[in-house]
């Protein structure tokens, strides 16, 4: 089975342990897991969380620390710290970093970014523009996320989709695949998408 889901599963698991246990047990899907604790690492260690990244790591899956950079208003310090974070408590080998920015003027700062990000064991670094970025993001990070939205609006465009690029994709119906090989494709609607599993992984009954 290739790994080709890049999930983005913001639910804790205290309140959905059915539906970590279920995407561990797709764990030969998955490019990758982002753990969000607390719009990133947070200010304590989650012990719940501690626990499903453990069970992850146990089934090698690859966990990205989630990290909010503001489009890049998010000063450097506090991304770095929110990655140190989550490599510290939660063994992450991976950084996801969101609301990134798309022009070329704001490349100076993601690359200080991503050299930190390296530097704190990032193996793993993802952009997610969740829109198309300046064609210089791409020799700084292993994937950027060049789509997140719904599939109405994924369905009208004709997108590239290139080996570094990832689609995220929520509203989607059953079957939907994106166009490119890492993806992830939900159900979910409304505010909270991504609280929902993604197409292939059957969602337990609660």
């Amino acid at each position: 089975m290739k790994r080709s889901l890049l999930v983005p599963f913001y639910e804790h698991p205290a309140d959905r342990p059915e539906g970590w246990a279920a995407l561990i047990a797709a764990a030969p899907a998955l490019h990758g897991v982002v753990l969000n604790p607390a719009d990133g690492a947070g200010e304590a260690p989650d012990p719940a969380f501690a626990e499903a990244a453990e069970r992850l790591r146990a089934a090698g899956v690859r966990i990205l620390g989630y990290a909010d950079t503001a489009y890049g208003r998010r000063p450097h310090a506090e991304v770095v710290a929110d990655l140190l974070r989550h490599r510290d408590w939660y063994g992450a080998d991976g950084a996801f970093l969101d609301q990134v920015a798309t022009a070329p003027d704001a490349l100076p700062h993601y690359r200080r970014l991503a050299v930190a990000a390296r530097t704190a064991g990032a193996a793993t670094l993802v952009l997610n523009h969740g829109t198309h970025p300046d064609d210089g993001y791409a020799e700084l990070a292993d994937l950027l996320v060049t789509f997140e939205g719904p599939w109405d609006t994924y369905r009208a465009l004709d997108l590239p989709a290139a080996p570094h690029h990832c689609h995220l994709v929520y509203a989607a119906p059953p079957g939907f695949r994106p166009a490119t090989e890492i993806h992830c494709a939900v159900p979910g609607t409304g505010a909270h998408p991504w609280g929902t599993l993604p197409h292939g992984i059957a969602e337990p009954a609660r």
